[in-house]
C-alpha cells in the first residue's frame, strides 16, 4: 500500500469552500487550515445560464447513510446528501483479488448492508468483508466448471440477506450473505454487464442483448421480459434498472429508456435518447450507460450521444432536455443535478428545468502539453458539501457542489474507474487493481 494515501482525503476535510461556510456548513468557526491545490484548467464548451449562474445553489443538510445495497446506492438510484466526519483519513486497505488487465475488467461497484461490504473482481469471485475493519469474511467463486475465465462482468445488489450477482456467463445468482452459499442460478441465455438492482423480491437484470428480466428473489424463476432493439455495437458496461413506485426503469444501449409496471412488465411508454452528436465515432453509440434516477416523480437520465433529460415517471412526456452526452451516472441532491460529461466537464443543472448554474473542466490528458494519454473520470458523489470524483491517473479530487471550485486531490493505489460508495460514515474506493481503500 502507497505511503502516499496516509493523507487526509483531498485535504476534503481541511478546505474552506468560498460559498458554504465550512465543511459541516457550520456557521460561525474559523476557516480551517490547509492548502489549495492548483489544477490546469482547461477550454469548456458548455457554458453556464446567464440567469442561473447568479443564483445560489441550495442543498439539504447531509444525512447519514447506513446502506449501500445496490449499484448506484438505492433502487432508485437518489442518494442525495450523504453525510462523513470532518476529518477523513485512510482507516484500511484490502485486495479483492483480480484487477483490471489485457483481457479482464473490473466493473462491478461494491454494495455494502448489514454491516458488510460486497465485491466481485474481474474473475467472478465475489467477497464479503467486515465494513469497519476490512477483514474478510468469505469469497465464493462463481465461474461455472465448463466455461473460461475470460468475461466481462456484470455487478452485485443485495435485498433480504442474499446478494445477487450478474455475469458475463449469462447467469443471475443469489447468495448467502452470512456465508457465500449459492442458493440458486439462473440462466438468462445472454451475458450482462450491468448490475442487477433488487427491489420488493424481484431482480431486474438487463443483458447484453438488451433484454430486461424481473425474476424471483427467492428462487430465480423469470416473472416476466421485455425486449429492446438489440445494438451490435456498444460500450462497455451499462446502466442498471432504476425501480420505485411500482415503476421500473430500464435503460438499453440502443438509447431507449423504458417505463414497466413491476408486477406484470407491462410497458407505460419508452422513449429515445439517441442524439445526433456525430463529434467522434464513439459519440454516435446511442448507449445510456449512466444509470437513471427516478426521484420525486421524475425520471433523469443521460445518454453518451447528448441527451440529458427529465422525463415524468407516469406520463413519459419530457418535462426539459439538454444536449449534454455522458456515460457516468448523475447524482441528484435537492433541486441540483451533477454530473461529468464526455468532455471531461462537471456540472450542476437545476432538476427543474436543467438550466447550468456552473461547469469545472476536469484535467483532460495525462500529458496537456502533448494531448496524450486522455484521462477518464467516474462519479460524482456527495458527502458533506464535497463532490468527489476519481479518475484514470490514480487521483480523485474534491469539488464545491455550489462553485464547481477544485478544493483539493488525494492519490489512489491505482487509476479509478468505478464510482466510490459512501455509508457508514466511510467513503470506498476501489482500484484497478482491486485494492479497497475505506476511508473514515
Amino acid at each position: 500500500m502507497s505511503n502516499k494515501l496516509k493523507i487526509p482525503i483531498f485535504v476534503l476535510s481541511v478546505l474552506t469552500l468560498g460559498a458554504c461556510d465550512t465543511f459541516l456548513g457550520v456557521r460561525g468557526k474559523p476557516p480551517l487550515p490547509g492548502k489549495r491545490i492548483s489544477i490546469l484548467a482547461h477550454e469548456s464548451t458548455l457554458t453556464p445560464d446567464a440567469a442561473e449562474s447568479e443564483k445560489k445553489i441550495l442543498l439539504p443538510a447531509p444525512t447519514p447513510n447506513a446502506e449501500w445495497p445496490q449499484a448506484g446506492g438505492f433502487a432508485n438510484h437518489a442518494m442525495h446528501h450523504i453525510r462523513v466526519s470532518g476529518s477523513m483519513k485512510e482507516s484500511w486497505s484490502t485486495s479483492i483479488g483480480s484487477g483490471t488487465d489485457d483481457e479482464d475488467r473490473l466493473m462491478a461497484q461494491p454494495v455494502l448492508a448489514d454491516g458488510k461490504i460486497f465485491t466481485m473482481d474481474s474473475e467472478t469471485v465475489v467477497s464479503a468483508f467486515n465494513a469497519k475493519t476490512g477483514d474478510e469474511l468469505w469469497s465464493v467463486d462463481l465461474t461455472p466448471d465448463e466455461e473460461d475465465d475470460d468475461h466481462i462482468n456484470g455487478g452485485l445488489a443485495y435485498e433480504g440477506g442474499r446478494v445477487y450477482a450478474s455475469t458475463g456467463f449469462g447467469q443471475v445468482i443469489a447468495i448467502n450473505a452470512k456465508d457465500g452459499k449459492v442458493k440458486w442460478r439462473r440462466a438468462v441465455g445472454s451475458p450482462m454487464r450491468s448490475a442487477p438492482t433488487a427491489r420488493g423480491n424481484r431482480i431486474f437484470v438487463i443483458t447484453l442483448t438488451n433484454k430486461l428480466l424481473a425474476l424471483n428473489g427467492d428462487t430465480g424463476h423469470v416473472l416476466w421480459t421485455h425486449s429492446g432493439i438489440e445494438e451490435t455495437t456498444n460500450l462497455l458496461g451499462g446502466g442498471s434498472p432504476a425501480v420505485d413506485g411500482g415503476v421500473v426503469v430500464a435503460p438499453y444501449s440502443s438509447g431507449e429508456i423504458v417505463a414497466l409496471k413491476i408486477e406484470n412488465g407491462q410497458e407505460l411508454w419508452s422513449e429515445s435518447l439517441a442524439g445526433v452528436n456525430r463529434a467522434s465515432a464513439s459519440a454516435t453509440l446511442s448507449t445510456i450507460r449512466g444509470r437513471p434516477i427516478i426521484d420525486r416523480g421524475v425520471v433523469y437520465a443521460i445518454s453518451n450521444s447528448s441527451q440529458f433529460t427529465a422525463i415524468n415517471l407516469r406520463s413519459g412526456r419530457r418535462i426539459w432536455e439538454r444536449q449534454i452526452g455522458g456515460i457516468e451516472s448523475p447524482w441528484i441532491a435537492g433541486d441540483y443535478l451533477f454530473a461529468i460529461t464526455n468532455n471531461s466537464e462537471l456540472l450542476a443543472v437545476g432538476r427543474l428545468n436543467g438550466r447550468i448554474h456552473w461547469v469545472t473542466s476536469l484535467p483532460h490528458w495525462e500529458d496537456p502539453e502533448e494531448r496524450q494519454n486522455r484521462i477518464n473520470w467516474t462519479g460524482p458523489v456527495l458527502t458533506s458539501d464535497r463532490l468527489i470524483v476519481a479518475g484514470s491517473t490514480g487521483e480523485a479530487l474534491s469539488i464545491s457542489p455550489y462553485s464547481g471550485r477544485i478544493l483539493g486531490k488525494v492519490e489512489m493505489p491505482d487509476a479509478v474507474a468505478i464510482s466510490p460508495i459512501v455509508a457508514l460514515d466511510t467513503i470506498f474506493f476501489l482500484s484497478e487493481d482491486a485494492e479497497l481503500v475505506a476511508y473514515r
